[in-house]
């Protein structure tokens, strides 16, 4: 049986990026119990399913914005863009 998540364990996975509350897709995935990748393909093979804004890709700006807001912490989602690893 699925156990319910704690509300204050979805709040933090909750951000504020150009003014909308957002989760990133590896905490999303995560909270379903899904791996990143699979739940990518899930939404990609049904995006007709979903609000046009659902998803979009953060600028690197963006990116680099919330790496240095995790750069101490134990956060453990991607460091880079797409997957991608440089600096």
């Amino acid at each position: 049986m699925n156990q319910l998540i704690p509300i204050e364990t979805i709040a933090s996975k909750i951000l504020v990026i150009r003014g909308i509350k957002i989760m990133l897709d590896n905490d999303l995935a995560e909270l379903y119990g899904v791996e990143t990748k699979r739940l990518t393909e899930a939404v990609k093979r049904n995006i007709k399913r979903f609000p046009p804004d659902f998803m979009f890709q953060l600028t690197n700006d963006e990116f680099k914005n919330l790496r240095s807001q995790f750069a101490s912490s134990s956060w453990g989602g991607r460091r880079y863009p797409n997957g991608t690893s440089h600096e």
